[in-house]
């Protein structure tokens, strides 16, 4: 019988604290120790020894889908724990026993500096056939325990199944994708209200993140930012302009003023930061 190694369950939070000593929170760099991850040994058992890593014989269970959140982007704040749940579709001709999954980040396995731990021990599987399970487990991050600026972006998911009848299992330490992403906020203000029409309005406004490093919130600077405005009783918004954020994610540009409507501004996104609109701004044309 297998005993997962004690490594394999310890929440993502915790792990980094174990892990890394200190606060998670210490500066990137050199400075930070090597994160230690879960391997196929310390999750199916002692078995897995003499396999190599990502073994697949022919008699091995076969790994066909894994999703992580839903197969969305996963987005954090300064102080918020989120819980997530990666699903592992797996088959093997004595069924499913078992199935794990995990994010680490890093340029490769015997560099990661991140790593999101499952909250359980087991994946929770339901059978779909008498080969095929998909497995559950879920993993909670916690933004000021797990992450740093430099973790932004993407990440790469680890997962294994084990066979129902323990004879063999599969283990892919990069099977999938997924991307973390710092949570934004945008906000919009036109000026003045009400106002004359063809007289000038000011629109100001500010981009800004998550900041993992000081647990605040920051100026996004240098970012493309679509002015947008809909008509009153239109179905739709149409770009006007795009203004580079500066200084502190400051935004500001005048146009002239038509009609009355709504104002708001649009953020496309990064790979490290999600998209985003802001709330309208009503302005009244006389």
């Amino acid at each position: 019988m297998r005993i997962r190694a004690t490594v394999a369950v310890v929440s993502g939070a915790l792990a980094l604290s174990a892990l890394t000593g200190a606060a998670a929170q210490a500066a990137p760099g050199p400075d930070r120790e090597r994160v230690q991850v879960p391997t196929a040994e310390s999750v199916f058992g002692k078995q897995a020894t003499a396999k190599s890593k990502g073994f697949t014989a022919a008699a091995a269970p076969k790994l066909s889908k894994v999703t992580v959140n839903g197969g969305k982007d996963i987005v954090l704040g300064t102080t918020k724990l989120k819980t997530i749940t990666v699903s592992i579709t797996a088959s093997h001709a004595s069924g499913i026993g078992d199935a794990y999954a995990y994010l680490w980040h890093g340029p490769d396995f015997d560099n990661v500096d991140g790593v999101l731990l499952p909250n359980e021990e087991y994946g929770s599987c339901k059978a779909s056939s008498a080969t095929t399970s998909t497995c559950k487990v879920t993993i909670t991050v916690d933004p000021q325990w797990d992450l740093y600026n430099d973790l932004a972006g993407s990440w790469n998911v680890a997962a294994g199944a084990l066979a129902a009848d323990e004879s063999d299992f599969v283990w892919k330490e990069k099977f999938a994708k997924s991307r973390v992403q710092r949570f934004s906020k945008l906000v919009v203000n036109a000026t003045p209200e009400p106002i004359k029409k063809g007289k000038t309005l000011t629109v100001n406004g500010t981009l800004s993140r998550a900041n993992w490093d000081t647990w605040k919130y920051a100026g996004y600077t240098q970012q493309s930012v679509k002015l947008q405005f809909k008509k009153k009783g239109a179905a739709s918004y149409t770009t006007v302009k795009t203004v580079k954020s500066g200084s502190k994610g400051a935004l500001k540009t005048t146009v002239k003023a038509a009609s009355d409507g709504y104002w708001r501004w649009s953020f496309a996104g990064t790979s490290t930061t999600p998209a985003i609109n802001s709330t309208a701004d009503f302005v009244d044309v006389k």
